[in-house]
């Protein structure tokens, strides 16, 4: 984009624009804007503006610029009561139906029960193995289309860009994709072969770019775009009705950048009645909190280990990496490391037979690599009767690939390239080349008062997609402490893109209800601001 959002915002007299951050580690270290900075002529309204342009607010993108989802009467749905219900309202889009009632007895992988509805609609039965075609026939009306704009800080697909380009992801290539357009005709029905049908990042991030652009949603779309400041201003203009139905009138003012060429940081600022957070989960990799976790061997991002390899830093010659944690980014980085003849030590605090490690929840069939990490953690563990328990002698016990350290934790790391791990009764030091702390991400909601701790389950912890996601409506994704913000994807639980796709459905169907009951449907068709 060769303008700034400020020119873009006042070039158009009401936007069209959702989000889904890309979730990127630099969110931290961005600027924040001077007051002077900013332009001072009046910021415009938008309806809705969504933080984050990664699957999430594409999906909502979709789904707010007109695009309804109605039952497919020529397909029947393997559930006979879900079928039954949607049988009875099939002249009704499922955006404008009850969700909590069609919601009622789904069991799926999601705790927000609009997901698993979702879910099964596009998808039903997955979980069984089974590829049954969704249930949903998708309209146009341009009459529903809400005005949003999608603030996001690269192109669409957020973090999907980042990522390892070689890896497989973990799902599905088709759970992968998003309403209206099949995943195999944008990729070439490419298979890998009989038993997997995952993708590689990079073909992920590339079915999202050309999805925005099929479903003709790039002016709904601000790129390269960096938000600074989320507040709530508890005052509205004169004469304007807000879709914002608890607020009171009140907006929100969202202010930050746009990186334009030459890296020159344009400011904007303006207001929305309504704010989605989108912005997934990979902004801040979480520390273990030990001594030397600054030391300049250890990282906390896989692809520190890509590029060491990738530039002969690492090979069978050197001490071996240390990789912490037992999910499946650590498992990656152990794939990475062995496919590079790279020794490894694999420390996790879990036992092999914890019921909650996720190589249990995965089908052998479908993930045979994660499974082969999984029997080297079993049957390569580390053995200290060799060594005596000193830790001098602590190599003895290695194997000569991979060794792995159930049930263990990093200590301290040593400015001499030792790190000091801590078991049953024992303490072993060990000459490692480099570290690896990969035991999650958590999001970074720097923008939002107190860091949007407020918002979460729990207000007195911070935000963490496991331990304490943003407590929220179950059927409309609004946050509970805050009319007119809503928050959908990793942030709410849903770190798979077969369910953030729920928290855009409850969102859309909140704000359209919203607009009909106030007799306010958009009916300008939307996009004719460009």
């Amino acid at each position: 984009m060769g303008r700034n959002v400020w020119k873009f915002l006042h070039m158009h007299v009401c936007f069209c624009f959702p989000s889904s951050v890309p979730a990127l580690a630099q969110a931290a270290a961005m600027p924040l804007l001077e007051e002077t900075a900013l332009p001072t002529e009046h910021p415009p309204t938008v309806p809705v503006v969504i933080i984050g342009n990664g699957p999430s607010g594409i999906c909502l993108s979709y789904l707010l610029s007109g695009y309804k989802p109605y039952l497919d009467t020529a397909t029947v749905h393997p559930n006979p009561i879900l079928y039954r219900k949607l049988q009875e309202t099939k002249h009704l889009p499922i955006t404008e139906q009850d969700l909590e009632f069609l919601s009622e007895g789904l069991e799926g992988r999601s705790r927000n029960p609009v997901a698993v509805l979702f879910d099964t609609l596009l998808h039903p039965n997955a979980d069984f193995g089974y590829e049954f075609p969704p249930v949903l026939q998708w309209r146009r009306d341009k009459q529903q289309h809400i005005p949003h704009l999608v603030l996001g800080r690269a192109t669409p697909g957020g973090a999907w860009h980042a990522m390892e380009g070689s890896m497989l992801t973990i799902s599905l290539g088709i759970w992968m994709e998003l309403p209206g357009v099949n995943y195999r005709d944008l990729t070439n029905g490419k298979r890998r072969d009989v038993t997997s049908d995952r993708a590689t990042p990079e073909e992920i991030s590339s079915y999202y770019r050309n999805y925005v652009k099929l479903k003709g949603l790039q002016k709904n779309f601000a790129d390269n775009t960096y938000v600074t400041s989320v507040q709530k201003l508890c005052r509205g203009h004169e004469g304007e009705e807000s879709v914002n139905s608890g607020g009171g009138g009140a907006l929100w003012e969202v202010r930050g950048y746009q990186q334009v060429q030459n890296d020159t940081h344009v400011p904007f600022s303006l207001f929305a009645e309504n704010v989605v957070l989108a912005t997934g989960a990979s902004d801040s990799p979480v520390r273990l909190g030990v001594e030397g976790e600054d030391l300049p061997f250890v990282f906390h991002s896989i692809s520190d280990l890509g590029l060491a390899v990738s530039r002969r830093k690492l090979d069978v010659n050197s001490d071996p990496v240390l990789i912490v944690g037992a999910g499946l980014s650590a498992a990656d980085a152990v794939l990475c490391a062995c496919s590079s003849n790279v020794r490894v030590l694999h420390v996790f605090r879990k036992s092999v037979d914890d019921p909650d490690l996720i190589f249990k929840q995965l089908p052998k069939t479908l993930y045979p690599e994660y499974h082969k990490v999984y029997n080297m953690m079993c049957s390569q563990a580390y053995t200290s009767l060799a060594a005596g328990n000193v830790a001098g002698n602590a190599s003895v016990g290695l194997f000569p690939d991979y060794t792995s350290f159930p049930e263990h934790c990093v200590v301290s790391f040593q400015s001499d390239m030792k790190c000091l791990l801590q078991g049953n009764n024992s303490l072993k030091a060990f000459k490692i080349s480099m570290a690896l702390v990969l035991i999650g991400t958590n999001p970074n909601l720097f923008f939002m008062k107190g860091q949007g701790q407020y918002l979460g389950q729990d207000p007195t912890r911070p935000i963490s997609c496991k331990q304490n996601p943003i407590d929220i409506h179950p059927y409309t994704f609004e946050c509970t402490k805050e009319p007119g913000l809503f928050a959908m994807g990793p942030l709410v639980g849903d770190n798979f893109v077969r369910f953030l796709k729920g928290g855009a459905l409850g969102i859309a169907s909140c704000l359209l209800k919203r607009l009909k009951n106030k007799g306010k449907l958009i009916s300008n068709g939307g996009n004719n601001f460009i």
